[in-house]
């Protein structure tokens, strides 16, 4: 890919990560707030922005952090199947958009509840998946700054080939 191309998918992929892990905490906070009040127009305020959140925010945000990773590791010298680090951000991300496009069902189902009933206090939360969503994107995120050490067996060939194949070249240019 060509570094400017590379550069503005770069950007667009960090901006979508970022964006979701955003959103996801601002969900986690009106989340938080829906479980534990006890004024009834907050309850039902909260699940109604939760369930705009996840339809206008977060899903789009996911799979658009999915699709751009995808863009990034098959156009750069990371590549997809080459570090583990980036199988590990790979599984992660589908991980957490499947259950995360499951659980719009139930935001959606909880918000319609809310707005139809006369006391929607003690309705049941989605915190237990909102705060793992928050730690599953956390723990990205660390992937990618960090970028631990190892490469996958075919990471290790293709290294083995590229080292083959510049000592070839210098080798010819010597000779």
């Amino acid at each position: 890919m060509p570094s400017g191309l590379r550069k503005a998918a770069l950007i667009t992929h960090v901006t979508c990560s970022v964006g979701w892990l955003g959103a996801v905490a601002a969900y986690t906070a009106l989340d938080l707030v829906a479980v534990t009040s006890q004024e009834v127009a907050t309850v039902r305020g909260g699940h109604l922005a939760m369930n705009l959140i996840v339809s206008y925010v977060i899903v789009p945000l996911a799979l658009a952090a999915l699709v751009t990773g995808l863009v990034q590791s098959l156009g750069t010298p990371w590549g997809l199947f080459r570090h583990y680090w980036v199988l590990a951000k790979l599984l992660l991300t589908v991980v957490a958009t499947v259950v995360l496009l499951a659980e719009t069902k139930t935001v959606a189902a909880m918000a319609e509840y809310a707005a139809s009933t006369a006391d929607p206090r003690g309705m049941p939360g989605t915190l237990p998946h909102s705060i793992g969503g928050l730690i599953v994107l956390l723990l990205i995120t660390i992937l990618s700054v960090v970028k631990p050490q190892g490469l996958t067996p075919y990471g290790w060939r293709k290294q083995q080939e590229h080292r083959r194949t510049k000592s070839k070249g210098r080798m010819a240019a010597a000779g």
